[in-house]
């Protein structure tokens, strides 16, 4: 039972939300048949709905990731969405300022800078929470809300493109794009930077020494500091870390999808991204599979809706009852192991 919960819940989850949807789907007069097969057939099954999920999929996994690795070390990372915000900013930064540079150059800087922005909004939190002792889910928040302004009111004024009918920026030099994986797709090469730093993150967290120490910490952060480990610095770079992934998700959507930084960069993958962090239990493997249903979701939405008449509002319903299914599973799964306790101590 240990070993099957982790799996079955999230599944269970999943499935839980799904059927719940169909009686959405009922009520708005719909077959949850028709409705369903055209969200994943479209989704999933063909050559450019499939560019379109992992054109999605990709600031899903990266700010997911961002989330896990602030959970594993106990902190709640709730600014994924201002992470990717600054990301944006900072890539988009590079791409127009910068000039002159091979692909191979500017394509990594650009990068590098959405990753540093990222991770310096990430720190802000962190730092406040290790030597302040300041909850880092208000200021996560609440940061938030300041890089969606800033970001706002810079494509508003000084980065807005000259005679851009809406508030956008100039486009960014074509040497710091990344390319596209599925021709005449919307499926650019941040899939796989996101997959790699899926990879790069299980091997720090389960097979080096600072893993070792963040999972310490998240675990019991009192006899982490007995075992003389910093748990101020660690918490720090942890935060920085998931701010860098989150930002990482803002560099994609603008060298990869949009060539641009508009103001409504994300339409709310770093919320998304809690969701994904929490339903995958702390497995990158996880992340991965639930990032890609996530995408899936959004991706086959509006398919859905002109196939089968269903709202797209169908489908964040069924986002927002499997994250409530998967609390309910941790319920239980706690209520379960409190009482295995409990019967053991009795015998």
């Amino acid at each position: 039972m240990k070993l099957l919960l982790p799996i079955l819940s999230p599944l269970i989850a999943i499935v839980s939300a799904l059927l719940v949807g169909a009686i959405l789907i009922l009520i708005a007069g719909a077959n949850p048949l028709t409705a369903y097969t055209a969200l994943f057939q479209e989704s999933l099954s063909t050559y450019f709905g499939f560019g379109n999920t992992l054109t999605k999929m990709t600031p899903l996994l990266f700010t997911s990731l961002g989330v896990l690795v602030a959970l594993r070390a106990g902190q709640f990372n709730i600014g994924g969405e201002g992470q990717i915000y600054l990301g944006a900013l900072g890539s988009t930064l590079i791409g127009l300022y910068v000039t002159g540079l091979p692909a191979f150059i500017h394509i990594p800087l650009a990068l590098f800078a959405g990753f540093l922005f990222g991770a310096i909004w990430g720190w802000i939190p962190g730092y406040l929470k290790a030597m302040r002792g300041v909850n880092e889910v208000i200021t996560t928040l609440l940061l938030n809300y300041i890089a969606v302004n800033l970001v706002s009111y810079l494509v508003q004024n000084p980065l807005m493109a000259l005679g851009a009918p809406s508030p956008y920026s100039p486009l960014i030099a074509n040497t710091a794009r990344l390319a596209i994986i599925l021709p005449q797709s919307l499926a650019h090469a941040g899939i796989l930077l996101a997959l790699l730093a899926a990879g790069l993150l299980w091997v720090l967290l389960e097979r080096s020494p600072l893993g070792y120490q963040i999972t310490a910490i998240g675990h019991n952060p009192i006899a982490a500091r007995y075992a003389h480990i910093s748990v101020e610095r660690t918490i720090m770079l942890v935060m920085a870390l998931a701010g860098g992934l989150a930002g990482l998700a803002g560099s994609c959507e603008v060298m990869g999808l949009k060539f641009r930084l508009f103001e409504q960069v994300s339409p709310g993958y770093g919320f998304d991204a809690i969701a994904i962090a929490f339903l995958s239990r702390g497995s990158i493997f996880g992340v991965i599979l639930t990032s890609l249903f996530f995408a899936a979701l959004r991706s086959g939405a509006n398919v859905m809706q002109r196939s089968a008449g269903v709202p797209v509002t169908v489908v964040y319903a069924i986002q927002g009852l499997t994250v409530l299914f998967i609390a309910i599973s941790l319920a239980v799964e706690r209520q379960i192991t409190i009482q295995n306790s409990k019967f053991k101590i009795q015998k």
